[in-house]
């Protein structure tokens, strides 16, 4: 249970990290995080961390692939994570 908390701690911090990263790449017209890269993070169980990020960073806000999947990734991580706190008690 503790290597879960910590797991989604972690690929969060890293998720929220990413979206930070590609707007600042986004702002001096850098090479970008590729969106693949970025919904990967967030379906490896970073849902809410890409969410808080696009919210923080005011990233991918436009994107409605962004607006609607992240979301339903986030909930797709609660279900997940939920049935795996179950099957660990």
């Amino acid at each position: 249970m503790k290597v879960l908390v910590i797991y989604l701690i972690v690929v969060n911090m890293a998720a929220f990290g990413i979206m930070g990263i590609d707007k600042h790449k986004a702002r001096r017209h850098k090479s970008r995080i590729s969106e693949n890269s970025i919904f990967t993070s967030g379906i490896i169980g970073g849902g809410l961390g890409v969410l808080l990020g696009m919210s923080f960073f005011h990233h991918k806000t436009k994107h409605l692939k962004f607006k609607v999947g992240i979301p339903v990734i986030v909930l797709l991580n609660i279900i997940m994570f939920g049935y795996l706190v179950q099957k660990l008690k």
